[in-house]
């Protein structure tokens, strides 16, 4: 097959309904035996939670290069390319590369007659390349959930839970403490886990899955691991010590904004220490530990590009792709930090969300006056923008108009904010990674 043969087909895997999707979830581990169960050579950890999983997996990257283990990645969603789920050492790996590794997972679907839902592919896809590629430390950030999410067909016996918050009420449940019993599930008799910090009602369901699960060890943010910020005299402002049981590191730049990015990057280190707990990986160097967490990347997250171009329009574009009430509270101040002096209007918001959403609440954290353009991004499950302006309250409703598409959007709010404003793009990773496009930035 050719590349773009295989992000047509995955396409058209993310357009199947729901049932089917329920329905071909369980063929993935008889997939994987099929291709001769690439997943037994690898060895890492599955990153759960609501937010602050791909952050966290990018620093654990960082952090296990730093020791000179060549890791496999796979984050998700992709914003751009699907090769961006398939990551060595952090970089996406080759369009050949990605079309070799699905041509064997899609002829072993139709040999075998077990077709998979998008997850399960981009799973199978990467394990086949990994294999491909001699690869055998990972780490794999999970979808939706955690009891079923595709990624835990790899065994990797490191667990992360980042962190909970309310998101996917429709299908994990609507209280915090059922969103995280089905994010704990995914831990495993045996397994190591690393712990972010928890609302007391998260704390408590997830305390409860592991005590019924046998031979865990566990470490968490504020207990076995601990960080504090103090002032620093580089680009990126404060440094980090971080602590875990496996070491201290000290005077550590956080690269990526916003003071969120220090728990990530804890947890990260964390899950570099838990794999070395296990036998899995060295120890870092501490100063290759410095230099490679200080040129972590993360594209779509507080991503600033501060000479945009659209057409005829120059400026400044600030990307986020918060997904929920919580991650667009978190984000909310260095938005507005970044929105710099008042200038009228300040800023224009591109936003656009999946259905299910609560589009009141993660507004909510942004001033009234910034003018609202509603938009759907190309996923079938996206909210149109029509129902996202009924969402809204009275007051946001007045000031908000709509567009049909995200370069449409795009180009609206370029005129609200005319030359030299900002442009502010919320709410979907997917209309991340379509504005990313319509500025010709390439994959990252």
């Amino acid at each position: 097959m050719e590349y773009q043969q295989c992000v047509d087909h995955l396409a058209g895997a993310y357009r199947i309904p729901p049932a089917e999707r329920e329905a071909r979830r369980g063929n993935l581990p008889a997939l994987l035996d099929v291709l001769g169960r690439p997943q037994d050579g690898l060895r890492g950890a599955a990153v759960v939670g609501t937010n602050g999983k791909g952050s966290t997996v990018a620093f654990a990257v960082a952090a296990l290069s730093a020791a000179g283990v060549r890791t496999g990645s796979m984050p998700g969603p992709h914003l751009q390319e699907p090769r961006e789920r398939v990551r060595v050492e952090g970089r996406p790996i080759g369009r050949a590369e990605y079309a070799a590794a699905y041509s064997e997972v899609l002829a072993a679907i139709e040999e075998h007659g077990l077709p998979l839902p998008a997850a399960g592919l981009c799973v199978a896809v990467a394990a086949a390349h990994f294999r491909r590629a001699g690869v055998t430390r990972v780490v794999a950030e999970a979808a939706i959930g955690g009891r079923g999410t595709a990624v835990m067909a790899l065994g990797l016996d490191v667990k992360v839970i980042t962190g909970v918050a309310m998101d996917h009420t429709d299908l994990l449940g609507d209280t915090l403490g059922r969103i995280a019993t089905a994010k704990a599930e995914a831990v495993r008799d045996g397994d190591h886990v690393v712990l972010g910090r928890l609302h007391p009602q998260a704390q408590t369901a997830v305390e409860d899955v592991l005590a019924a699960r046998a031979g865990l060890t566990s470490w968490q943010v504020d207990r076995q691991i601990h960080y504090a910020a103090r002032p620093g005299t580089g680009p990126d402002g404060p440094v980090l010590d971080v602590v875990t049981p496996r070491g201290e590191h000290q005077g550590l730049s956080c690269p990526l904004p916003g003071v969120h990015q220090h728990h990530n990057l804890a947890l990260g280190l964390a899950t570099a220490a838990a794999l070395a707990e296990r036998g899995h990986a060295p120890a870092p160097v501490d100063e290759l530990l410095r230099r490679a967490v200080a040129a972590t990347r993360w594209p779509g997250r507080l991503e600033l590009i501060a000479d945009a171009r659209l057409d005829d329009w120059r400026g400044r574009v600030l990307l986020d792709g918060a997904t929920n009430p919580q991650g667009v509270a978190t984000v909310a101040p260095e938005i507005e930090r970044l929105a710099g002096p008042v200038r009228t209007p300040p800023a224009a918001v591109v936003f656009g969300a999946m259905r299910g959403k609560d589009v009141p609440a993660m507004l909510a954290p942004l001033p009234e006056s910034w003018p609202l353009v509603l938009t759907r991004t190309s996923s079938p499950d996206a909210t149109g923008p029509a129902e996202l302006h009924a969402a809204l309250p009275p007051t946001r409703r007045a000031g908000a108009v709509t567009a049909p598409d995200t370069p449409s959007a795009l180009r609206r709010a370029a005129a609200l904010v005319g030359d030299g404003g900002l442009i502010v793009v919320l709410g979907s990773l997917w209309m991340v990674g379509e504005t990313r496009t319509e500025l010709g930035l390439p994959p990252a």
